[in-house]
């Protein structure tokens, strides 16, 4: 037997409840490899699958959890072995599968990456699925050139999951970030984390019809999308990039003209961080272990157990969550 957040759907009324409960080993799902989990953590899309409408969930009862880190308990697959630290984001994993919302997680093996040496699984979902993409997003910029010479580099949403670990990961390796936010009780919190410039998020969300603006930024990772984007599109510097990872702002980019791509070369990069191949899931899980300052990550982070999540995934739906909170599975 083994505790899991469990999210069941009521047959007459379309709600669902989630709650801790004990289950039997053989509920698992059929996969490669058995994972005794240690943590887990809490995004967005974990919030849409625990709340009262389901979100991205298509069967009940269903295991949330997009992201865990544990140890490996059993695998048919010669890659793995028992007592092998393991981490697992994206593939649907949570919402499509059952997820790391629990003590023992089954999944295919070609999901799983071992844990870089440098991380251990607890600072492994302090950087989660957020942490995994915020790197993704910076090895996207410097992959198009981008420098700390060029100037500084833009991060919207800069308190939440993705933006915090992008303003620590951009500080340590020596670029001026500029972080934007709606919450100005951050602004110390942001310069913690290496943010030498606070940006308030009202700065960036008129739609203005301006073609081009002053160039400002030489890189940014925008969360937001939106307004914010459109306006930051403009501002731009000469081919420069924008790796766009969320929208949070709404999946249009309002006011946006085709100016800043013919007049300035800027590139727009969409960043997915669920169905990377294993390669880039190794070098970018490698550049965390070896870029991402630990104290600051551990200045992110918000400790919780399974019994913590139905309010949690509540609170990350209405942006009431600052930095990393990392699930304690077991306590």
């Amino acid at each position: 037997m083994f505790k899991a957040l469990l999210v069941e759907k009521d047959a007459e009324s379309g709600k669902t409840h989630a709650a801790v409960q004990e289950l039997d080993e053989a509920r698992l799902p059929e996969g490669e490899v058995t994972v005794a989990v240690e943590y887990s953590t809490v995004n967005y899309k974990d919030g849409l699958c625990i709340g009262p409408g389901g979100g991205l969930v298509r069967n009940y009862p269903h295991v949330p959890g997009i992201d865990f880190a544990g140890t490996v308990e059993a695998s048919s697959d010669d890659r793995y072995s028992p007592g092998d630290k393991v981490v697992l984001t994206g593939w649907r994993v949570g919402e499509a599968h059952w997820g790391g919302y629990a003590q023992k997680a089954r999944v295919k093996a070609d999901w799983l990456v071992p844990l870089p040496e440098g991380l251990d699984t607890r600072a492994a979902m302090a950087v989660g699925t957020a942490g995994f993409t915020a790197m993704l997003a910076v090895m996207a910029l410097e992959d198009h050139a981008m420098t700390p010479k060029d100037g500084p580099v833009l991060v919207t949403g800069a308190a939440g999951g993705v933006g915090s670990v992008a303003v620590a990961i951009l500080a340590k390796l020596g670029f001026e970030v500029a972080a934007v936010t709606g919450r100005p009780e951050q602004e110390d919190y942001l310069r913690g984390l290496g943010a030498s410039q606070i940006v308030a998020r009202d700065e960036l969300t008129e739609v203005t019809r301006k073609p081009l603006e002053s160039e400002r930024w030489a890189g940014c990772v925008d969360a937001v999308a939106g307004a914010m984007l459109g306006r930051v599109l403009k501002q731009m510097k000469y081919g420069s990039s924008v790796a766009a990872i969320g929208l949070a702002g709404g999946a249009a980019i309002e006011g946006a003209l085709i100016t800043p791509f013919i007049l300035r070369g800027v590139n727009l990069l969409g960043i997915d961080s669920v169905l990377q191949p294993v390669e880039m899931r190794r070098r970018a899980w490698a550049r965390i272990a070896q870029d991402l300052p630990m104290d600051k990550l551990e200045e992110m982070v918000q400790p919780a157990t399974l019994a913590d999540l139905p309010q949690l995934g509540h609170d990350i739906l209405k942006g009431q969550v600052k930095g990393r909170v990392v699930v304690d599975v077991n306590a």
